[in-house]
């Protein structure tokens, strides 16, 4: 098993998706005009309510929210997204949102950002990666003359 396969520690899991949340979160406070943390410890903290928040309530918003994410077209999800960024401004004092569109905006670059570096790092439940796929080995030529087995159908 290469390095590459080895499962990482969930304290490993936590930290790097702690990190790409805390990155997100700071992109959009340098991004999006009305949101802004008052220090970088009120980011954190920000950045790992959030996570939380993702985890545990957004679920639930989501299958109450089932029929307005289909009528949407799941353009709800930028909501729903908003209401989370909205309730960390409530719950973190050095943590500032200024209103709902700076929250909608917000939450879709913290969300794009987030996914960008999921990607790039092969981090979070995407299966997608930057990974290059090992080809499949080529069979040997057959010459025209060889009397090999034939599926005729």
């Amino acid at each position: 098993m290469s390095a590459e396969e080895k499962p990482k520690s969930p304290t490993r899991q936590f930290l790097q998706r702690w990190l790409i949340n805390t990155l997100a979160v700071l992109v959009a406070c340098n991004v999006v005009t009305g949101i802004r943390y008052d220090s970088v410890t009120g980011l954190f903290i920000a950045s790992l309510l959030l996570g939380v928040l993702n985890a545990v309530l957004r679920p639930l918003l989501l299958l109450l929210s089932i029929p307005l994410l289909i009528l949407t077209l799941g353009f709800f999800f930028l909501v729903i997204n908003a209401l989370l960024l909205l309730l960390v401004d409530y719950l973190v004092e050095p943590f500032h949102v200024d209103g709902f569109w700076p929250a909608f905006w917000g939450g879709l670059v913290i969300s794009l950002v987030a996914f960008m570096l999921n990607i790039w790092t092969g981090t979070g439940d995407s299966k997608l990666s930057v990974r290059r796929a090992k080809s499949a080995p080529v069979p040997p030529r057959r010459e025209r003359g060889d009397d090999g087995p034939v599926i005729d159908v």
